[in-house]
């Protein structure tokens, strides 16, 4: 494996965060930008669906690999090259003047984000040993993701009123930049290894394959309902792909993904929560946006605006649940993060077609981003609780396909659910109950959530030993692991 030499752990710090908002951004700066890319490109209805499915089913199908990946070629290296692609890309899709022209960059962007996000995250836990240097790095990271994600609909709301929708794909350049410039000044290279293990091909394959599809099926139920043959004949191909996966892997001596990694109680409970919490916020970001935009009538610009309270509100809850979690373990912000971010949910699930942004989304708005944020935190903590650093890719490769395998299939589920309520009905009341109905299981998915963590996750004990279930006292961070300015 790759010796690490930990380099300026401010500056790895802030290349991490820069990419991960960069990457986070990307995610949803595009969506209020959607009708005036049709417009622009002449795109069908069901063409332009794919500028969003092609990012998604790219970067969810290759996560685990791309955190495979960094284990045996580099952090560094695979970082480097996830954000070269992702930044290419984005330069295409800004240039684009055929929709498979932005399609194909779309597709780029998610491969490149598929290497950089699990580089990202790997190259914090190893850089910051398990503590509260650790907790307090990711808990940075953690925020700077979900203000990426609630700012990206400000972001793609002013660029596309003011700019022109070019530029919700143009904002990523200077972004890549900045992050690749960071790398540069404090990110060592990993020495090569005396002996290198060889990539799982078959499990890459395999891995790829089911997870692409199963993404794959859940963006197409839209189309298709997810009662068609179509559909269930892409679930059951993605389920004998999956099970072959993790055939192939308990008979693999170096395999994409160590199953025993998931015996561990830290490791399998956060991954199983992310799966429920991402779900659950997916669906909220797409589903509060629609109900100011299509039954409010605000604009886009001022739609993205309406979202500046609840990045506040994130940012917050990041900062409680850091300075928690440093004092004690991830459990104490999950569960009860988990309750309030469901409570908030279940706030919104009250929306009428006759409210407004002071009555109907700024309360729940706050109450759901801060419990949102003491969840975003920890669940990061928890996930790499206790992995050997010749594996933090691989876990960081898995924490980060739960999360977009947890968010494409809850959005996927709940507009279903949302459209079934709504029926052939197209009225400003008919779409606010079949949101609020989608925001009721939301609220139940982190509520969900809120169990796993206070079944799955040991109630003590967050050092090396967690992970297999056993109470460990938390070492000091060392010197070197502390965030300067921040007391250990």
């Amino acid at each position: 494996m790759y010796k690490n030499s930990r380099g300026r752990p401010g500056v790895v710090l802030a290349a991490a965060a820069v990419a991960q908002f960069a990457i986070a951004l990307d995610m949803s700066v595009v969506n209020v930008a959607l009708p005036a890319i049709r417009t622009a490109l002449g795109f069908t209805p069901l063409g332009l669906s794919w500028v969003v499915q092609a990012y998604a089913l790219a970067l969810g199908g290759f996560l685990l690999l791309g955190g495979r990946a960094c284990d045996l070629y580099g952090r560094r290296r695979m970082f480097v090259l996830g954000l070269a692609v992702f930044g290419v890309c984005s330069l295409a899709g800004g240039l684009a003047q055929a929709p498979w022209q932005l399609i194909a960059a779309r597709a780029g962007q998610g491969l490149g984000a598929a290497a950089a996000a699990p580089a990202a995250l790997a190259m914090l836990t190893t850089t910051f040993t398990e503590g509260p240097g650790r907790v307090r790095a990711l808990g940075v990271w953690s925020g700077v993701n979900a203000a990426g994600g609630a700012l990206g609909v400000l972001a793609g709301g002013l660029l596309t009123e003011y700019a022109g929708w070019r530029w919700v794909m143009l904002i990523n350049l200077p972004i890549v930049a900045i992050a690749l410039a960071l790398v540069r000044t404090g990110v060592p290279a990993e020495e090569r290894p005396a002996r290198r293990e060889r990539l799982d091909v078959l499990g890459a394959v395999l891995a790829t394959g089911g997870v692409g599809l199963l993404v794959f099926a859940d963006l197409r139920t839209d189309v298709e309902g997810w009662s068609s043959p179509v559909t269930l004949t892409m679930l059951a191909a993605a389920a004998v792909l999956l099970v072959a996966f993790g055939y192939a892997e308990s008979r693999s001596p170096a395999p994409l993904l160590r199953l025993g990694l998931l015996r561990g109680r830290w490791v399998a409970g956060a991954n199983a929560l992310v799966f429920l919490a991402a779900a659950g916020q997916f669906a909220a970001f797409y589903f509060v946006s629609l109900y100011m935009q299509q039954v409010l009538g605000m604009g886009p610009a001022a739609t993205g605006a309406a979202f500046l309270p609840f990045s506040a509100g994130l940012i917050a809850g990041t900062l409680v649940a850091t300075r928690v979690t440093a004092a004690r373990t991830p459990r104490a912000c999950l569960v009860p993060g988990a309750l309030l971010a469901a409570a908030g949910l279940a706030w919104f699930a009250c929306i009428s077609p006759d409210g407004g942004f002071l009555t109907d989304v700024l309360g729940p708005s706050l109450m759901t981003s801060v419990g949102t944020g003491l969840v975003l935190a920890p669940v990061a903590t928890a996930a790499t609780n206790g992995v050997a650093a010749r594996e933090a890719g691989m876990a960081s490769g898995l924490f980060n396909s739960s999360r977009q395998l947890g968010g494409c299939i809850g959005l996927a589920a709940l507009a279903t659910v949302a459209a079934h309520r709504t029926g052939a009905a197209s009225g400003p009341a008919a779409l606010n109950d079949g949101y609020a109905l989608s925001l009721t299981v939301a609220a139940a998915l982190f509520a969900l959530a809120a169990v796993v963590a206070f079944v799955a996750l040991p109630r003590r004990g967050a050092g090396a030993g967690a992970g297999t279930g056993t109470a460990r006292p938390r070492p000091t961070a060392p010197a070197e692991n502390r965030l300067e300015g921040t007391p250990s």
